[in-house]
């Protein structure tokens, strides 16, 4: 349901944080918000960095005898709270400020909104609170051909970032069909980097711990908590940060099915490759 337009009334009840700045010529700077966002290292590479981004946001607002007043910023590492969080900050700072800023800019229009229901929230800032809406790469009017063309290129946009998702889990599929291992390796396995591929190899000190769980559990005849117990005095080590071996966790080893050769993948179970530790 579309947002009621503020009154110049609410507008003026909003509070005005940001003191009138003049430039050079004594003309008043206009006032910008700014979004830079990076999802993958591939657009650091190709030259989105979140530097780059923001070079160019700040160049745009100098141009126009501007200044960005808050600029948020949605970096590759982040995980998708935290992504929708800063974008929540983004859209409450334009509304609560609208009366005083005179854009949100963004370098493309992928980098505003990954989806077409954050673009629309995009949309509502322009056209119920008067914040004007500026790809500063991908420069279109305000005018029904404009919005026309931000339209085409957010669902491209969207277009690529669902694709992009049914590439993934296919891929993944494909890789446990074929034996090997994805996503975070069994207790036992470690992930590593080697030659820039994330791979996973078996972590020799757990790896014995697994032997050795399995060992008293089938051929001592001890019970989980007598499992437990043993690996406690014989001072073996869960990990660094837990010593201490959890009940549950022994409990988990020993109805993992990874332990004789099969690999879990959305709730299915894969015979893993012989020797696959990738």
């Amino acid at each position: 349901m579309s947002l009621a337009r503020p009154s110049l009334s609410d507008k003026m009840l909003m509070s005005l944080d940001f003191p009138t700045v003049f430039s050079d010529r004594g003309v008043p700077m206009k006032q910008f918000v700014a979004l830079a966002r990076v999802s993958s290292r591939e657009q650091e590479r190709e030259g989105f960095s979140l530097d780059i981004q923001e070079d160019a946001l700040r160049r745009y607002a100098e141009s126009r005898e501007g200044k960005i007043v808050r600029l948020f910023k949605i970096a590759e590492t982040a995980s998708k709270a935290d992504e929708r969080k800063t974008f929540r900050e983004v859209i409450a700072f334009c509304k609560k400020h609208c009366m005083e800023l005179d854009g949100l800019l963004v370098y493309k229009v992928d980098r505003a909104a990954r989806n077409l229901f954050d673009f629309v929230e995009i949309e509502r800032l322009e056209s119920e609170y008067d914040v004007p809406f500026i790809c500063v790469s991908q420069p279109t009017e305000n005018n029904p051909a404009g919005r026309m063309m931000r339209r085409t290129l957010a669902n491209m946009a969207s277009f690529y970032t669902e694709q992009q998702s049914v590439d993934v889990r296919e891929g993944l599929a494909r890789r446990v069909r074929e034996g090997w291992f994805v996503g975070l390796a069994p207790y036992g396995y470690r992930n590593v980097r080697k030659d820039g591929r994330g791979v996973v190899e078996i972590d020799p000190v757990q790896a014995d711990n697994v032997r050795r769980i399995f060992h008293l559990y089938a051929f001592e005849n001890l019970t989980l908590d007598g499992v437990t117990e043993k690996v406690k005095v014989e001072g073996r080590i869960w990990r660094s940060s837990v010593p201490k071996f959890p009940r549950s966790s022994v409990h988990n080893i020993l109805r993992d099915r990874a332990y004789i050769g099969e690999i879990e993948y959305r709730g299915e179970w894969y015979p893993r490759k012989a020797g696959a530790t990738h």
